[in-house]
């Protein structure tokens, strides 16, 4: 509803200003204008009116760039307002609710061409000669990593390379806070273990987070912007990040199975049900258990986990729970999911997700 109201105020705006182009030009009996307009200030009404209605068009469309011409048509519009303020001086207050979205757009723009620099080094891997999940492949694992194997539909399929899903959920940014909405794309890569994810989540009306995770050459990096514009978080460059980034990863192969082969990743027995994995890689190592179905479908993970809380950092107690699985390209993976930190006072679950799209080894950007 909002997002209609600033196009529908953008639309009036445009529509002003197509009105000062009448009037120079006689166009209609314009009584808004008191004052005479010369047919070349006509012209500039005109072209001010284009812009507006261009950005009418873009902001629709949800073409990111929309800004480009809202921002020139601000300035243009308030040079005309300001030579005809008698007659046109309202028409500031619709200038600064567009400059202010603007600026706004500008910034989500420039938020979102940083992950696309990120992402053209990332996805630009390459791709080797596919190779068949074999049941030989699989006969090391851990009994019931092979039924998980096996029940996911991996074996007789290629070993998956690259990964794209996009997601939908919910996200708590603090204990006892409100439930934001979410949506987010994430790539994947195996040979070289890597992700990047990015998300955006509605704080408030008018108020959304901008977020970016990311792993990769065995570092991560964590950035969250309010409005694209203000930065809240912003870790990198320490062992905290990078565990925590390498666990992740670690506990998302639960919806690519062949990573499981990697040799990075090595696997434990615990019981029938359940499996230790632990992964090395660039002298960063992590541990966590998966817990499994008798029927082979991963139920969760858990593991130790550094996280921020009131300020301060510590190693807490991490789990991922399945709700719901789901066949995607032929794979069968868990499809909905709760994460939650098992702290000493209270557990807090701070995520609920659901898969809206898997492909695997299509080296397509969303």
């Amino acid at each position: 509803m909002i997002r209609y109201g600033f196009a529908f105020i953008v639309l009036v705006h445009g529509v002003i200003h197509l009105m000062g182009y009448s009037k120079a030009f006689g166009y209609g009996n314009i009584q808004q204008f008191t004052k005479e307009i010369s047919k070349p200030i006509g012209i500039a009404w005109l072209l001010a009116s284009l812009l507006f209605l261009t950005t009418e068009i873009l902001f629709l469309v949800k073409k990111d760039n929309w800004w480009m011409a809202a921002l020139p048509a601000v300035l243009l519009s308030q040079v005309l307002i300001i030579l005809y303020w008698g007659d046109a001086r309202f028409g500031t207050v619709a200038n600064l609710i567009i400059v202010i979205a603007g600026i706004v757009g500008f910034a989500e723009w420039d938020f979102n061409k940083m992950i696309k620099r990120e992402l053209s080094v990332f996805w630009n891997v390459p791709v080797h000669q596919q190779r068949i999940v074999t049941n030989r492949m699989i006969a090391d694992l851990p009994p019931i990593v092979q039924k998980w194997m096996q029940h996911s539909g991996i074996v007789g399929k290629p070993i998956i390379q690259a990964v794209r899903l996009k997601q939908k959920g919910m996200m708590l940014s603090k204990q006892r806070g409100k439930w934001m909405d979410f949506t987010a794309a994430q790539y994947f890569t195996t040979d070289k273990p890597a992700f990047n994810w990015q998300v955006k989540a509605k704080l408030m009306p008018l108020v959304y987070l901008n977020g970016r995770d990311k792993y990769a050459d065995g570092k991560g990096e964590m950035l969250i912007k309010i409005l694209s514009l203000k930065t809240i978080v912003d870790s990198k460059e320490n062992a905290e990040t990078d565990q925590g980034t390498l666990l992740r990863y670690l506990s998302e192969i639960c919806w690519f199975p062949s990573a499981a082969l990697n040799e990075y990743i090595k696997w434990e027995a615990i019981d029938n049900i359940s499996a230790r994995a632990t992964m090395r890689y660039k002298n960063i190592t992590a541990s966590g258990i998966f817990f499994f179905t008798e029927h082979g479908d991963v139920r969760g993970f858990e593991a130790m986990r550094f996280g921020d809380f009131n300020g301060k950092t510590s190693l807490e107690k991490w789990h991922i729970r399945s709700m719901e699985f789901k066949v995607f390209d032929g794979i069968r993976i868990p499809c909905r999911s709760e994460v939650t930190w098992k702290l000493k006072d209270a557990d807090f679950t701070w995520l609920k997700l659901e898969l809206l799209q898997v492909d695997y080894n299509k080296h397509e950007l969303f």
